[in-house]
């Protein structure tokens, strides 16, 4: 039988992830923000801490790393993939059954607060469906007479992320504590991060092509490998415990970081919306890995410093930002619509570039710490917003009659 079902949410495979990571987004940051609420006001607040699986960190980062965000990544990835191979679309027969796993597999974990032992079955589950999509797309890469750098990043990344859902079973199946920091470390700076930084790579230029007058494309393949390597020793170096010698990455990676933000233009880009979100994300990374030298170089002095604000630069302004203009693209041009602002993408980015900086901000201080809950609710309008207004496209036909 084939899997090519008849009605449109089926029909292509940034509809059925879009939804799925839309959906994790919501209840994700909606549990966590009541977390922090019942953390932050104590006896005001009317609800428990909730109990979760794991320590409420970890938990969250495993919300985070492999629920909310693969699931853009895969509805990205399976649609633009192809295309820069010059492949055929990705078929039904790949997407659908990825999709159905993982969500199969993250509707164990999310009952799994209930029973413990629903967290590495459902985590076994969501790496079947990384796998099929990893099948996928290594045969994607490999095919000839195309570059190859990006897809290949992006495979290699998929895979590492399967070894860190295992690196959390295994915590999970009473393992040490070393194999959940493992699945973190992968999830963060194995997954995560290379993926985003080869998707701007190969994408921001392209876009903004077509947008800033004059524009020269740049994408000089070793600015990508250094980003990618800086990427994996931080999270070598953050596994073996060593915070005071991550500046060995960080320093070289903001340094590219910000070389990539002025040649791509940043400045220019802010006259288009569509692209400036774009810009204006990717200029994160350079101030993300600066926090994280300094952070570095202050615990190698015996002074650490800045906590988790590093991570939640690289994570709300970095990660959460580029998605919503990433998807918001897609979105529009796969139904059929006009590429341009909606009136919701752009508030719901600056919304997001608020809940980035309160977040910051929350880690400089102890009298700062509560601003971590108004971070949290702006991080959920932001997503709730682009929710409500782009989730019904995912199940309703294209605006043009065109299929996919």
């Amino acid at each position: 039988m084939s899997l090519r079902a008849p009605i449109p949410f089926f029909a292509a495979p940034h509809r059925v992830m879009f939804l799925g990571g839309s959906m994790q987004a919501l209840v994700a940051m909606l549990l966590w923000a009541a977390d922090l609420a019942a953390r932050l006001l104590g006896p005001w607040w009317l609800l428990p801490v909730p109990h979760w699986p794991l320590p409420a960190p970890w938990w969250h980062a495993l919300l985070m790393l492999y629920g909310v965000f693969p699931f853009f990544i895969f509805g990205f990835i399976l649609t633009a993939g192809p295309r820069w191979q010059g492949a055929p679309d990705t078929p039904p027969r790949v997407f659908v059954p990825a999709f159905l796993f993982m969500a199969a597999g993250w509707l164990l974990i999310w009952l799994s607060p209930a029973l413990a032992v629903l967290l590495p079955a459902g985590l076994v589950l969501a790496m079947a469906g990384w796998g099929i999509a990893l099948v996928w797309l290594w045969q994607v890469g490999n095919r000839p007479d195309r570059e190859r750098l990006h897809i290949r990043i992006v495979a290699t990344s998929v895979a590492l992320g399967i070894g860190g859902m295992a690196a959390f079973a295994a915590f999970a199946l009473g393992f040490d504590a070393r194999w959940a920091r493992l699945g973190i470390e992968l999830g963060l700076w194995g997954v995560l991060l290379p993926i985003f930084v080869t998707v701007a790579h190969r994408m921001l230029p392209f876009f903004s092509s077509g947008a800033i007058p004059n524009y020269v494309v740049y994408r000089a393949d070793w600015t990508l490998r250094l980003l990618v390597a800086a990427s994996l020793l931080h999270g070598v170096l953050s596994w073996l415990e060593l915070p005071a010698w991550t500046w060995l990455a960080d320093l070289p990676a903001a340094a590219v970081a910000l070389h990539l933000t002025l040649r791509w233009r940043l400045r220019a880009s802010l006259a288009e919306r569509m692209v400036a979100v774009l810009h204006v994300a990717f200029a994160w990374v350079a101030l993300a890995f600066m926090l994280f030298a300094a952070a570095s170089l202050m615990s190698l002095a015996g002074r650490p410093i800045l906590g988790l604000a590093p991570l939640h630069a690289l994570t709300l302004g970095f990660f959460a930002s580029m998605l919503i203009g990433m998807t918001t693209r897609v979105t529009l041009g796969h139904s059929g619509l006009p590429v341009r602002d909606d009136g919701v993408m752009w508030p719901a980015f600056l919304t997001m570039q608020a809940a980035a900086l309160l977040r910051v901000l929350a880690e400089l201080a102890p009298a700062m710490a509560w601003l971590s809950l108004p971070a949290a609710l702006l991080w959920l309008g932001a997503f709730g917003a682009w929710s409500w207004r782009h989730a019904p496209r995912f199940w309703r036909p294209r605006a043009d009659g065109r299929p996919g």
